[in-house]
């Protein structure tokens, strides 16, 4: 049987259009020029959706039959929401366990590992530019001390985390051309280009990792090391910070290749006040998230369970969601995040 390779597919301009025929959708760029992808052959891995291009509800329903995972995502590209079969929330044992993990134990457990895998993922990163490196052992020793209920927990394991990202940030950031450099790491709304590049990096992350758990039927709502807050999906939050620092490694070297002139000012008001970020051109952002996208699909040095040496990042994701969810439901008596050796 033939391999065949599937293809993330994005409509990123005004005139572009999506249509379903005879187990077939049917891609039409702004130029008309026409090209089919079998959903029986599973030639299509995702669909990403900007705003401006046009759907029709026939190859929304056939892609949702046949479990191709849709985001759209506004022009500002931020992704705004998915498109989910309504089995996806059929699986209830594998939510109610995790519910249950709150008190038993298994939720606090699951932040420890968080905290400690996203600082043995920085430490590769550290590693592989010669970069001051994190005391592994002081993390881990200050990690597994903790004691109490779950909410005084993630507090506390949130200051440890915050402390060697800080760290960690003033390191890479040295990496980055000098009018890109930062002084420090800033999420929400940040002003920089640097920041910016990273905050759409991990915008990708953040959809790819909502895709593997809710896959693996979990609860993207109910995380352990995040707090509990309206309408952010927690969950999602806490099992992105095991995948970051690959995201990290991709941006470090995509923008070592930067100018000037790869960046728009835009004024923004907030609380009164007029104030410009920057961010990549459009045409830079649709070149980012193509690579970054091709990127997920690239193969690291962890196994598949079961089988072969390598798999797709991707993959990856979606595998540890699974094993998450079996960890959650305690047909798996421990759950560690595999981390990528990078070179």
């Amino acid at each position: 049987m033939r391999e065949v390779k599937t293809v993330n597919l994005v409509l990123d301009s005004y005139g572009s259009y999506l249509s379903a025929e005879k187990g077939c959708i049917i891609f039409r760029d702004a130029k008309r020029k026409e090209k089919r992808y079998s959903l029986v052959e599973s030639e299509l891995g995702e669909v990403v959706l900007k705003s401006g291009s046009v759907v029709t509800t026939g190859a929304l329903s056939a892609l949702s039959l046949w479990g191709v995972p849709v985001l759209i995502m506004s022009r500002g590209d931020r992704p705004i929401a998915i498109l989910k079969n309504l089995e996806d929330d059929s699986h209830v044992s594998t939510r109610i366990a995790q519910y249950e993990a709150i008190n038993n134990g298994r939720g606090i457990t699951f932040a420890k590992k968080i905290v400690y895998a996203k600082a043995l993922g920085q430490n590769q990163i550290l590693k592989k530019y010669g970069l001051r490196q994190h005391d592994l052992m002081s993390i881990k020793e200050n990690v597994e001390k903790e004691a109490g209920d779950l909410a005084s927990i993630r507090i506390r394991l949130m200051i440890i985390e915050s402390h060697y990202s800080k760290n960690y940030f003033h390191e890479i950031f040295k990496l980055s051309p000098e009018f890109l450099r930062p002084e420090k790491r800033k999420t929400f709304n940040a002003y920089d280009e640097m920041n910016n590049l990273f905050n759409f990096g991990y915008e990708l992350l953040f959809w790819k990792c909502y895709k593997a758990l809710t896959r693996a039927h979990l609860e993207t709502h109910l995380g352990f090391l995040h707090s509990l807050v309206l309408a952010r999906p927690s969950l999602v939050c806490d099992y992105e910070e095991c995948f970051r620092y690959l995201v990290d490694d991709f941006l470090i070297g995509y923008a070592g290749k930067l100018t000037p002139k790869d960046f728009r000012a835009r004024t923004l008001v907030f609380d009164g006040k007029r104030a410009k970020r920057m961010y990549l051109t459009e045409s830079k952002t649709d070149d980012l998230m193509e690579k970054l996208l091709k990127y997920f699909s690239s193969k690291v040095n962890v196994p598949r369970t079961g089988r072969g040496h390598s798999q797709e990042i991707e993959s990856l994701i979606n595998e540890e969601a699974f094993l998450l969810a079996r960890y959650f439901r305690n047909e798996k008596g421990d759950w560690i995040p595999r981390v990528v050796t990078l070179s």
